[in-house]
């Protein structure tokens, strides 16, 4: 009687061990690429106090 019931038992963990899912880690086959297309762009703002741009136009052999 103690016979079948192993049996059953060792029978479901052989197909329960069948079911366990499985994860593979594979390196790619290509070259792995970053294509970085960066436009940087600036301003640069200057403000002048009034008398300073006065004082520009006035001496204009200075620059």
């Amino acid at each position: 009687m103690r016979l079948p019931f192993l049996a059953g038992i060792g029978l479901l963990l052989v197909l329960a061990a069948g079911c366990t899912p499985t994860v593979q880690v594979a390196a790619p086959t290509d070259p792995i690429t970053i294509n970085l297309n960066v436009n940087i762009k600036h301003e640069i703002l200057v403000k002048m106090d009034k008398e300073i741009d006065q004082l520009l136009q006035d001496n204009s052999d200075l620059f």
